[in-house]
């Protein structure tokens, strides 16, 4: 199983990479975004509490992302492998995360991190929210207080996946393809 953790800052193009990487390797998708947006929009109890702290631009608790990304995980039968993106963002998440996957007789893969620049970031991010309704990415206060959140409580997981030599950088600047490109170059590597 190819079990990949898409790791960077918010606007690094997760998303974006993680869709191409889904269609190159027929891997599932699990957004840690994308799970909190669907549960906010059907109201779940688990949504309203993500809401309160995506508000304010601060991480969701590790036990309400766990139990969001559990049930995800048990929904999916015979996957050849997933792209985990936006988790793990702490270093008891990836924990979690191992106990999760061991439960499933598998286990990471590698964590391969696109590393851009802040500037790019914001300028990303600020452009995400003219595309794409995002009202997170609208306010630049809330854009420095994610990256900010970033840099001080996930970039440390980095470390985890870099003593289990697993850890994978490349440069996410450059046009989609390019980045798509180094991707696949390092993941053909893994196997």
């Amino acid at each position: 199983m190819l079990n990949i953790v898409l790791f960077g800052p918010p606007g690094a193009g997760k998303g974006t990479q993680s869709q191409h990487l889904v269609d190159t390797y027929n891997l599932i998708h699990l957004s840690t975004g994308d799970i909190f947006r669907r549960n906010i929009k059907e109201g779940t109890e688990l949504g309203k509490l993500a809401q309160s702290y995506m508000n304010e631009g601060k991480l969701v608790p590790d036990e309400v992302t766990i139990q969001m990304l559990k049930a995800e995980l048990l929904e999916v039968d015979d996957a050849p492998g997933f792209i985990f993106d936006g988790f793990p963002r702490t270093e008891a998440q990836a924990v979690a995360l191992d106990n999760l996957l061991k439960e499933m007789n598998t286990s990471i893969t590698a964590m391969i991190a696109l590393e851009v620049p802040e500037e790019e970031l914001k300028m990303r991010l600020a452009e995400r929210a003219k595309t794409s309704g995002r009202s997170d990415d609208a306010d630049p206060a809330v854009i420095q207080k994610r990256i900010d959140v970033y840099n001080a409580e996930t970039l440390p997981v980095k470390g985890y996946y870099e003593r289990s030599g697993k850890y994978k950088g490349i440069n996410g600047v450059g046009t989609i393809e390019d980045v798509t490109r180094r991707l696949i170059e390092v993941i053909n590597t893994l196997s």
